[in-house]
């Protein structure tokens, strides 16, 4: 293990996630409806793609949360929500000059088993009356245990989704409480068991460090608890605390979160103990069964990042749907509306709900690509890229940028292949930052690196 002092002073910088490149913080007006427009009727016409469903709403908001979204106290505002997805996805299709094949399907949120039963099925058929949808194609979904029921895991079944991940975060009552979000053992456990008997086989389970009241004794008991559950996946993500930016995350006092040194404690102690109980370490903060294929994509170094974190999907272009949904495409990343209103008014003058974006570079590209294999290899040949993407500055940007990460032993750099040392993978995200052009422009706000 890395010397204790120098992780924790190197962990405290603040960097991106790098679920994208250039990151969010970065898209500006100036993409707008009509060069989306562009850029969908360029897309060759067997290009399969990955499509993205955003609902952004709750039964009660968890004060851990970064998401875009807002808790309701009845299901009109939800209902109403459906219809305009339906109008959004009617007008991407249209957009379209041919039907395509789709091989992903994700639904987050926000919460999207707070659909009823009917919606879910209209959702689901407006996808699949519109695009290809591959016999296939992997449907996945993100499942808030707390009042899931019977009827909704039918409902799931009978749609096709393939695999579920299930919002954990900690099963201790006291974090559970400081957090909003009080979930008890066996709803969890009952969420799991109704999926599975609808044969939705595939389960991950997300888990969250970095919470008030976490300490080693309570993490290690959340980490038996998830792996009891026998998932195929886990994702083990850091609370990221910015108030600044949610302000409902106020609510948690700050003296109450662990420090660098116990988070980074935590991280480690999570690797240990899936990677000891035959799972495979994905990238950054995932951990797969050998079979599953996110494992299998880890070991053939297949592996992928999208906005929902780690993936095996290889789609090059990903179309996201609802308020504040992000795509994806060759050209470059386009954002919708934030906010429900913003979005509902642009759908009902006819319009996509474009708000901004970012077109790529030759540069970008290059720079994101190593950024990607970075987070999910640990290694990169930057040599590969410069033949592959021309002319950047990356190369011979690169010895000046990780030149303390170097010193310091966290990365490697030898005829142009950069290499994170083992012991050192929770600082990839430190690595990549030092790739990203970008991160000192702006008035972006980053979350801790650990």
């Amino acid at each position: 293990m890395p010397q204790m002092q120098k992780a924790v002073d190197m962990f405290s910088a603040r960097v991106p996630r790098y679920t994208s490149y250039p990151t969010a913080p970065h898209f500006h007006s100036g993409v707008t409806e009509q060069e989306y427009r562009t850029w969908l009727a360029g897309l060759p016409a067997d290009m399969p793609l990955s499509l993205y469903v955003h609902v952004p709403f709750c039964d009660s908001l968890c004060w851990f949360c970064g998401c875009h979204t807002k808790a309701v106290n009845h299901y009109r505002p939800v209902r109403d929500y459906c219809d305009l997805l339906l109008e959004e996805i009617a007008l991407v299709a249209e957009a379209l000059p041919h039907r395509r094949p789709v091989q992903h399907i994700h639904w987050g949120g926000g919460s999207p088993t707070l659909l009823e039963p009917g919606d879910m099925l209209r959702l689901n058929a407006a996808l699949r009356g519109h695009f290809d949808v591959r016999a296939d194609a992997e449907f996945a979904i993100e499942v808030d245990p707390r009042g899931f029921t019977a009827d909704a895991a039918r409902t799931l079944g009978t749609a096709g989704v393939t695999r579920a991940s299930i919002g954990l975060q900690d099963c201790d009552p006291l974090v559970q409480k400081a957090i909003n979000r009080v979930q008890s053992d066996e709803e969890t456990i009952f969420a799991i068991e109704q999926l599975r008997g609808c044969g939705i086989a595939s389960i991950n389970v997300d888990i969250l460090y970095g919470l008030p009241h976490q300490t080693l004794a309570s993490w290690q008991r959340t980490l038996e608890f998830a792996l009891g559950l026998d998932p195929d996946r886990l994702a083990v993500f850091g609370y990221a605390h910015m108030p600044a930016f949610k302000k409902h995350q106020a609510l948690i006092p700050e003296a109450l979160l662990p420090g660098i040194e116990i988070r980074f404690g935590m991280a480690e102690l999570a690797r240990e103990f899936f990677c000891g109980h035959g799972f495979v370490a994905v990238g950054l903060d995932h951990f797969a069964k050998p079979r599953d294929p996110l494992g299998r994509a880890a070991r053939d170094g297949t592996l992928s990042r999208n906005f929902q974190g780690y993936t095996a999907d290889t789609a090059p272009a990903l179309i996201g749907f609802g308020a504040s949904s992000i795509g994806s495409l060759p050209q470059g990343y386009v954002q919708n509306q934030t906010l429900v209103p913003g979005y509902r008014a642009a759908l009902k003058a006819g319009r996509l709900p474009i708000a901004r974006g970012i077109t790529l570079t030759d540069d970008d590209r290059a720079r994101r690509e190593a950024i990607e294999r970075l987070m999910c290899d640990m290694a990169v040949d930057l040599n590969r890229i410069v033949a592959k993407y021309g002319e950047t500055t990356i190369l011979a940007d690169t010895p000046a940028a990780l030149s303390d990460l170097i010193d310091a032993g966290v990365v490697s750099l030898n005829d142009g292949k950069a290499a994170i040392a083992p012991e050192w993978r929770a600082a990839a995200r430190l690595v990549c930052a030092a790739f990203d052009r970008y991160l000192r422009t702006g008035a972006a706000r980053h979350s801790v690196s650990v």
